[in-house]
């Protein structure tokens, strides 16, 4: 967790638009709308995930967010329901533990859905960096760990560019997975997002939700 006496020093490196009022109240709007726009495909998940495999229908697992707080992120379930503590945090294209249904809600991003109500409670933005396990954020260096004092995201700048990211992990060794993304993948990403900060705006904000949503579609 980062220390308070530290924020405004790291806020003063980033844009005014991280932290403005009006990107929170766009947030509030726009989560909202799409809550109910994608209601019925919402619905429809639900009941294909509780039809075709045992377990919750939501998944939820605690990432860090903000200045380093804890929070529940929310997803549908798109794997077979095991204790958490079975194997990793990374998922790779052809995973064995995603179910077929689960393939489907990755493929168009529906799994993601259930992040819009972590945006309205004020846990996420629509656009931000994406909100990581803890075991990884704690090998971030100092300069690294500055993304902590931003809200993370749906999605964000590092979203769009590693948008195959699945496709990437599957060509690294499984015994290497967890080595390759804490010491490259994920330093890129912050490095990445870290830049975005620093001149992002209203305008930004809504080019990479585009590119997200033409991604999503291609």
């Amino acid at each position: 967790m980062l220390n308070n006496s530290s924020t405004p020093a790291v806020a003063g490196g980033f844009s005014p638009w991280c932290f403005s009022r009006l990107r929170r109240c766009l947030d509030i709007i726009y989560s909202s709308v799409l809550i109910l726009i994608t209601l019925p495909f919402t619905m429809i998940a639900a009941v294909f995930i509780k039809c075709t495999s045992s377990g919750p229908v939501l998944f939820r697992q605690d990432r860090l967010g903000k200045d380093g707080i804890p929070f529940q992120l929310l997803k549908f379930r798109t794997m077979h329901h095991r204790p958490l503590a079975e194997g990793s945090g990374l998922t790779r294209r052809g995973d064995p533990r995603i179910t077929t249904v689960g393939r489907i809600l990755r493929k168009w991003k529906i799994d993601e859905l259930p992040q819009l109500f972590n945006v309205l409670l004020g846990d996420m933005s629509l656009v931000g960096p994406r909100p990581d396990l803890p075991r990884y954020l704690k090998t971030l260096q100092d300069g690294q760990r500055l993304v902590l004092a931003l809200m993370p995201g749906v999605t964000g700048a590092a979203s769009v560019h590693f948008r195959n990211e699945e496709v990437l992990l599957s060509r690294v060794a499984p015994e290497e997975l967890e080595s390759f993304y804490v010491n490259t993948l994920l330093p890129q990403k912050i490095e990445i997002e870290l830049q975005y900060a620093c001149c992002a705006s209203i305008f930004s904000d809504t080019a990479i939700l585009l590119r997200t949503i033409a991604a999503v579609l291609h």
